[in-house]
C-alpha cells in the first residue's frame, strides 16, 4: 500500500525541497487583515513559520508604536540600551518591548542583528544572482526575483517575508496624511527607496562585515543593492504569492514521481 507521510523527515532531500515550495496560500492570505483568527502564516517552509522572536518583536514594536515616527532608523539610539536590549535576546531571555522602549533603540536593534547574522538575511552565494536582477525591468525582473526568493532557506524566506511586509508598512506612512479632523499626521519620511538604502548593505552582503579580506563595495553595487532591496519591499506580496500555474506545473510532477506527497499535503489543509 502507499506510504504514509507523516512528517518532513520522511521524505527525501529532493521532496523536500518541492515540498518547501509547495507550501502555499493564495494570494488574500497575504492580507493580515483577512487573516485574524486564522493562526495559519504564509510560509514556504511546509512545517512551521521560522522568524527569530527578536525580529518579530522589534518588527511588532515598531508597527505599533513607531509608525509615525520621523526619520525611524535614520535618527541616533542609545549604544548603551541596544547593548543591554541585545543580550538580553542573546541570553534568551523573553524579552518584553513596550511603549517605555524608545522606537530608535529597537530600529537599531533590528538593523544590528540583520547586520551580524552569521549568513546574511540572502545568503552571500546568491548575492550576485540577485544584485544581477537590478538591470532588469518589469515583469522578467519580478519573475526572476521569484525564482531566487524560492532558493532561500526556510527560516531565511520567512524572516525576509516578515521584514518586508514591515518595511512595505512603514513606506505606506512616509508621506504625511490628514486625521479624522483634520489635523496633519506628520509623515516618517523613509519612502521604499530610503529603507532599502537603509537595510539594503544589512540583508544583501558580499562579504561578512570585518573580515580581514572584505573589498570595499563599489557605488555601482551599492546602487544595485537599493535597487533590489526597493523591488522586494514594493512588491513581496507578489513575490511570495506562487502562481495556480507553477503549483499545478509541480503537483502534476510529483504525482507523477511522489504521490504520497500530495496525499500529505492534501491532509495538511
Amino acid at each position: 500500500g502507499a506510504m504514509s507521510v507523516d512528517s518532513i523527515t520522511d521524505l527525501s532531500d529532493n521532496t523536500s525541497k518541492l515540498l518547501e515550495a509547495l507550501q502555499l496560500s493564495h494570494p488574500h492570505e497575504l492580507d493580515p487583515r483577512r487573516s485574524l483568527g486564522k493562526k495559519k502564516m504564509l510560509s514556504l517552509n511546509p512545517i512551521s513559520w521560522q522568524v527569530p522572536r527578536i525580529v518579530d518583536r522589534c518588527c511588532k514594536h515598531i508597527e505599533t508604536h513607531g509608525l509615525q515616527t520621523v526619520g525611524i532608523f535614520r535618527v541616533g539610539s542609545s549604544k548603551k540600551r541596544v547593548q543591554q536590549l541585545r543580550e538580553e535576546f542573546d541570553q534568551g531571555l523573553d524579552v518584553f518591548l513596550d511603549e517605555h522602549q524608545s522606537v530608535h533603540d529597537v530600529a537599531a536593534l533590528l538593523k544590528e542583528f540583520l547586520r551580524d547574522m552569521p549568513d546574511s538575511l540572502i545568503p552571500r552565494e546568491l548575492y550576485s544572482p540577485f544584485l544581477s536582477t537590478a538591470s532588469m525591468e518589469g515583469p522578467a525582473q519580478l519573475a526572476t526575483l521569484q525564482l531566487l526568493l524560492f532558493l532561500l532557506p526556510p527560516c531565511h524566506s520567512d524572516t525576509l517575508h516578515r521584514l518586508l511586509r514591515f518595511l512595505s508598512q512603514v513606506a505606506q506612512h512616509a508621506q504625511s496624511s490628514q486625521g479624522p479632523e483634520g489635523q496633519e499626521i506628520p509623515g516618517n519620511k523613509m519612502t521604499a527607496s530610503n529603507l532599502a538604502t537603509v537595510f539594503g548593505p544589512n540583508i544583501l552582503q558580499k562579504d561578512k562585515p570585518g573580515e580581514k579580506d572584505a573589498v570595499a563595495m563599489n557605488f555601482e553595487d551599492s546602487a544595485a543593492i537599493i535597487v533590489v532591496i526597493q523591488r522586494l519591499i514594493e512588491h513581496y506580496q507578489t513575490l511570495f504569492t506562487v502562481s495556480p500555474e507553477m503549483q499545478l506545473d509541480i503537483l502534476r510532477r510529483l504525482f507523477q514521481t511522489d504521490p504520497d506527497v500530495i496525499d500529505y499535503l492534501l491532509r495538511r489543509k
